[in-house]
Parts: C-alpha cells; structure tokens; sequence
C-alpha cells in the first residue's frame, strides 16, 4: 500500500512521493530528482561563483531559531548544493531559517586546502550581517550536514581550537549550539588510510596526515574531541559505506569523554535517504533537529 506524504510548500508531486517512500535505499539520482521552490535568498559571501549560500525563511515575523546546513559529496565539484533543496524547503517550512551553504570543492577554481574549509567558515560567519535584516536568532543556531557535510557541521562547532597561526584561525567563529550530523565520517585521518571517494582526501588536504598533521588537526573532527555542544548523530542502518564511519565515529567520541554526542540508526534507510524529505526516514530527521532545539531552549531539561 501507498502512503500518501504531505510537506506543506514542498514542490514535489504526489506521483514522486508515494514513489519514493516505495524504494529504500535512495539512490543519488532519485534525491536530485526532487524538485522545491527557489529560495527566499541567494546571497554571496565572497567574490567566487561558487561562494554563496541559499537562505529560507520560514512563515512568521521570527526572529527565527537559525539551521547551518552544508551539502556531502566527498569534497568533490561534481555534487553541488542542488541536491539538498527539498530538504533546505522542508526545514523552512518546519519553521526554521536556513542557511545552505555552498563552496568551492576539489575540481573546483580554488578548491581544496585551505579554502574548501576556509569557505564553510567564511559562510557560517556571515550570517552576523544577516541576523538584523532577516530577523534570525543567533543564540539559537544548530549547525547540520549530511555526510561530508556532517563533517563540516561538527567542525563548525570547534573552530575556536584551532591553532592561531593555521590559515583557518579567525578569533571569533560564529558560535554553534547543537550539531545534527547525517551519515557522518568525522575521522579525517581514516577517510585517507580508507582511501574513499578515489583518494579524495589526498587532493583535498594536499597529502597524508603524515605529511601534513597539523592541516588534520585543524579540520577533522576526531581530532578535536570532546566536542562541547549537544551532537545527534544519525546514520542509515542499510548505509554500508558511510554508516560504520559514523558509528566508529561515535565510539571514538565517546572514548574521549564526549557526553553530548548521541548516536542514533534510521532503520530503513540508505545514505541519501536522510536528506529526502518523501521518505519514511524523514521523521527521524525532524525528531532529531527538533530535540537539539530543544535542548538549546533547556525544554529538555524542564
């Protein structure tokens, strides 16, 4: 039987949907399929074609509660932001800005260390001269991505430990108050050793942890722990690749003495479906940003 899916604003067709909620795991081709509205905003934050961000807002005079979201695709120039759309409108239309960042990538002009990172940094920093004229919250900000994405979410969170004479330093980073990271691999170093995504890591980073240990210090997560703000962390239990990432991910958070990352597994669902809002994945999605809100807010802890 077919379950019919309503998301208030969204443009996909019925037909897509009920499709779509048939089929687990998603494939890459069937998420970009998804169609939604243009956003409320496309604004640039450097000089770059590629430095811009898709701002949503949500119905209501706000000031509203604020969704950093950064797009996967292994770093690389050939999975741009357009993908993740449904998933940007049906944030928005669940009540929250959003900030979907876009930026430069391996194959890209620019792209690779440091600026792919610099770019994320320079991006999420920017929503201080937006917070006024789009009446966004920024004590109420949860930093989100999916896959490599979830990397850089992570990350945003504990850029003020990164070494001050790194390329990435600034002195105040926007400041981040929960981390919803979708199908994670956080270990920068083990991305390498792993060789994913045809040796990305090496093109990225310029080379090997032992080459450039301080560069891995700087970015990956695992090697900032703990991390000091609320961390659900939620992977496809069907995701073979990228879901024992998150999950060793986890473990070695937890080693460390990280007490706010949560580990939680969508049951049926793959790598893609956990940025397609017509699936039955989309629920946990949804659970998860509301319960770090919550958190934020301290109605969790009433």
């Amino acid at each position: 039987m077919r379950t019919r899916v309503w998301l208030p604003g969204a443009a996909w067709s019925f037909a897509c949907a009920t499709q779509l909620w048939a089929q687990a795991p998603l494939t890459y081709e069937q998420l970009r399929a998804l169609e939604a509205p243009p956003p409320t905003h496309r604004i640039s934050y450097g000089a770059s074609p590629l430095q811009f961000a898709n701002l949503r807002l949500p119905k209501g005079a706000g000031p509203h509660q604020v969704v950093v979201f950064i797009h996967g695709g292994c770093y690389l120039s050939q999975y741009p932001i357009g993908h993740v759309a449904a998933l940007e409108q049906a944030f928005a239309d669940s009540g929250y800005a959003v900030w979907s960042i876009e930026y430069r990538r391996q194959g890209d002009p620019g792209g690779g260390w440091p600026e792919t990172f610099r770019d994320v940094g320079v991006a999420a920093d920017h929503l201080r001269t937006l917070a006024e004229s789009h009446r966004l919250d920024l004590s109420r900000i949860v930093a989100a991505g999916h896959s490599v994405g979830a990397n850089f979410a992570l990350w945003l969170s504990v850029r003020d430990r990164i070494r001050n004479d790194s390329p990435l330093y600034v002195e105040r980073p926007l400041k981040i108050h929960g981390v919803l990271g979708l199908a994670p691999a956080p270990d920068l170093a083990a991305l390498h050793a792993q060789g994913v995504c045809g040796r990305v890591m090496d093109s990225v980073m310029g080379g090997s942890p032992e080459q450039f240990p301080e560069r891995y210090r700087d970015v990956s997560p695992a090697m900032l722990l703990p991390i000091p703000v609320p961390q659900i962390l939620l992977v496809g239990a069907l995701d073979r690749s990228w879901g024992p990432r998150g999950r060793a991910y986890h473990a070695l958070a937890v080693a460390a003495g990280d007490s706010l990352a949560r580990l939680e597994e969508a049951p049926a669902a793959g790598h893609f479906d956990l940025v397609a809002p017509p699936t039955t994945t989309w629920p946990f999605v949804m659970d998860a940003l509301r319960a770090l809100f919550r958190r934020i807010t301290g109605e969790g802890r009433r």
